[in-house]
């Protein structure tokens, strides 16, 4: 449980539901822990233009913490919505069930916002921003579910993985949680003073409860790089000790109860998890996963200065090795962290891609509309034109010799893209042709 609770502890963590009791009373708490979950069916607001599952019999579940701020979370922040999404990750289960990954996404993480409904009726158009402005811009009305379907979305258009269900878990459940744990022992390095946390905190291992435990995995510009790479990486090991702290309470059924009551009245999940006993089934594919085959990643990502010196507070993710990890999860290929941590080295700047853009479709204007996508993520266009001849059956990416590294760069970017070699072609520049197939929307 140690390692597979970081996940159960945000959405599902009602295994230890069979130590409660049996009979009369075990079947009392087990109804009342069901009809504590939220349920909200999202179908209808994710459109007809989402990604197959390549996978039958594989499950991709986007999990959220989502950090409301009403009532005592309110003091939280300052001119935000009235919904947040601090932790945002899906968990990979393969169809086989023999390994399983936890991808996390950082929440500052600059990517597309497809079109999503609003709480006021209206529809947003698309746009780059935050990955996590997704669950504030769905749920500007305090519906869960319609937050949801808006991050939904977003993680499908930008990784092309078929979400098959959600789990949202409000923070206040996650204050409960600890509590009824009678707290969980951390050991910061160094002393935290952080306002936006509303944290004090003096170096050392100690026991915290409550707000200050809240403040704990919230806080990140007062710790190490201020960076939410490593919040992630603070709020992964909170879970650990969480976990273990609640394997620890297993005989005592107060205990239990309360934490599982704090987790199921602050549950949100579409409709075919909202119950006890889907939840539990979850809990039970993933038990029987050896926790040498249970791998928690971040996508790859670098800051976003190096392609937008101005920006310096969001991270962009790295490519063709996002693109890669994708794919492989979409193809059920089994991702280990070494592997993405070696893959990670190789770092190619978009703004390094000296890329020139061609027309091959014959409609007026195309090259131009795909070269202002490429700018505005990052890459450096040396020039727009016609293609050769005019028109082309498809869209081509074509490198000289010594740009194969920046070319597959750029072909990840673009949907069913890889770069091919062209030994005439100029020093120095990636062509990008565009062909009658690709949209300017397809342009990542």
């Amino acid at each position: 449980m140690t390692r597979r609770g970081r996940i159960l502890a945000w959405g599902a963590g009602v295994t230890a539901v069979v130590v409660l009791g049996i009979g009369g009373v075990g079947a009392w708490v087990y109804n009342d822990l069901n009809n504590n979950i939220n349920s909200a069916d999202v179908d209808d607001k994710l459109g007809e233009n989402r990604p197959e599952n390549l996978s039958p019999g594989s499950k991709n579940i986007m999990i959220v913490g989502s950090d409301s701020r009403d009532g005592a979370n309110a003091k939280y922040g300052k001119d935000l919505t009235t919904m947040q999404s601090d932790t945002l990750m899906v968990l990979h289960i393969p169809a086989d069930r023999k390994w399983a990954s936890v991808v996390s996404f950082p929440r500052d993480s600059w990517v597309e916002i497809p079109s999503c409904e609003k709480g006021d009726g209206s529809t947003s158009t698309p746009h780059h921003f935050k990955i996590n402005e997704a669950f504030a811009l769905g749920g500007s009305n305090g519906k869960v579910g319609e937050a949801a379907a808006c991050s939904i979305k977003t993680v499908e258009a930008n990784t092309g993985l078929r979400i098959d269900h959600f789990m949202s878990v409000d923070f206040s459940g996650f204050k409960g949680m600890v509590d009824a744990l009678e707290g969980i022992e951390v050991c910061p390095k160094q002393a935290i003073h952080d306002k936006k946390a509303h944290l004090d905190m003096e170096a050392g291992c100690q026991t915290v409860k409550g707000e200050k435990a809240l403040g704990y995995v919230r806080v990140r510009y007062a710790v190490g790089d201020g960076s939410d790479i490593g919040r992630i990486g603070r709020q992964q090991e909170f879970m650990d000790a969480l976990a273990k702290k609640a394997k620890s309470k297993l005989t005592s059924p107060d205990a239990m109860y309360g934490f599982l009551q704090s987790i199921t009245k602050s549950l949100t999940t579409d409709p075919d998890m909202a119950g006890i006993k889907p939840l539990y089934g979850l809990a039970d594919e993933l038990k029987g996963i050896p926790s040498d085959r249970l791998s928690f990643l971040t996508v790859p990502n670098y800051g976003r200065e190096a392609d937008q010196p101005t920006d310096k507070a969001n991270v962009v993710w790295q490519y063709p090795q996002a693109a890669d990890l994708f794919t492989s999860l979409a193809k059920d290929k089994e991702v280990t962290k070494p592997q993405l941590e070696a893959a990670k080295k190789n770092v190619v700047y978009a703004s390094s891609v000296r890329v020139q853009v061609l027309n091959g479709t014959g409609v007026s204007g195309r090259a131009a509309a795909v070269a202002e996508k490429l700018k505005a993520a990052g890459y450096t266009v040396t020039g727009t034109g016609n293609a050769p001849g005019g028109t082309v059956a498809k869209t081509t990416v074509t490198y000289p010799a010594g740009l194969d590294g920046r070319a597959a760069v750029l072909a990840s970017r673009l949907p069913g893209l890889r770069a091919t070699a062209d030994t005439a072609a100029a020093p120095g520049v990636v062509t990008l042709v565009v062909g009658p197939e690709l949209k300017v929307d397809d342009v990542a």
